[in-house]
């Protein structure tokens, strides 16, 4: 076993998944990383961190438009 084969069998860091759910929203994310996604990520994990990204996105929006329109 070599260290690639380590790194194949842990899950996915908070950081890979944020980045993840953030290239998805843009539409940019790369074959081989949906590919480790779908092999080594839980469901679950890209549900939060979709949904907290998704709140924080819509309330940057409100505030802007909140900061333009004053």
């Amino acid at each position: 076993m070599g260290k690639n084969d380590k790194e194949q069998d842990q899950p996915l860091t908070l950081l890979e998944v944020a980045s993840s759910v953030l290239a998805a929203a843009f539409g940019v994310q790369s074959k081989e990383k949906k590919q480790r996604d779908f092999t080594h990520g839980k469901p679950l994990q890209f549900v939060i961190v979709g949904v907290v990204f998704t709140l924080l996105f819509l309330v940057t929006v409100i505030s802007i438009v909140n900061i333009v329109l004053k």
